[in-house]
């Protein structure tokens, strides 16, 4: 671990010693650690040990990695495409990520208003945010028609499907991981594609 990161524990103990509302005194006496030791450990001017780390971690009721920084990663998302039947995900969440949130391209459906809806159904949640286009969205009984500026969220335990009308449509979808793996069961897109 490097300096830098070292010197960001004290002033995170603080962070969390405050939004709980305990003054060195308190958390002095759940640790054993003395007030005084605790103030120069938040000011920096004590060096971080496990000694000291582990008790106040204990008493804030957190994990060791909720104070100890972590290293800070490129932030950059790594964009993937994939074409599931002409529909174009792009990816805008690093895969790790607990939510996936991807900008989907879908092409004009012939049949938009008319289309006999398919159904599916599996687990978590999703939200749509329509960037452009009309959408028709049906989930269970309830059929709604978005426009681009529109958002809708759904539980994807519920039946449901969507398709574009009159032309082409993009939007922003947001899933929670379990949605991710029914979505993005495809091959990715070539380079020349």
């Amino acid at each position: 671990m490097s300096e830098l990161d070292l010197s960001m524990i004290g002033p995170r103990i603080r962070s969390f010693r405050e939004k709980r509302c305990l003054t060195l005194v308190e958390l002095s006496q759940s640790t054993g650690v003395s007030a005084s030791t605790l103030s120069r450990l938040e000011a920096g001017k004590r060096a971080p040990n496990l000694e000291l780390v582990v008790p106040v971690a204990r008493a804030l009721g957190l994990d060791l990695d909720d104070i100890v920084p972590r290293e800070v990663v490129d932030p950059r998302v790594e964009q993937t495409v994939k074409v599931i039947d002409g529909v174009r995900f792009e990816t805008l969440a690093a895969a790790s990520s607990p939510v996936q949130t991807y900008k989907v391209s879908m092409p004009t459906h012939p049949d938009g208003a008319e289309a006999i809806p398919d159904l599916h159904v599996h687990d978590g949640y999703e939200w749509i945010y329509l960037l452009s286009g009309r959408l028709r969205l049906v989930i269970a009984q309830k059929e709604v028609i978005l426009n681009a500026g529109e958002s809708a969220e759904f539980d994807t335990r519920f039946p449901h499907w969507m398709t574009p009308l009159e032309g082409p449509a993009e939007m922003l979808s947001i899933f929670s991981t379990e949605g991710r793996r029914i979505h993005m069961r495809a091959r990715p897109l070539a380079e020349d594609e």
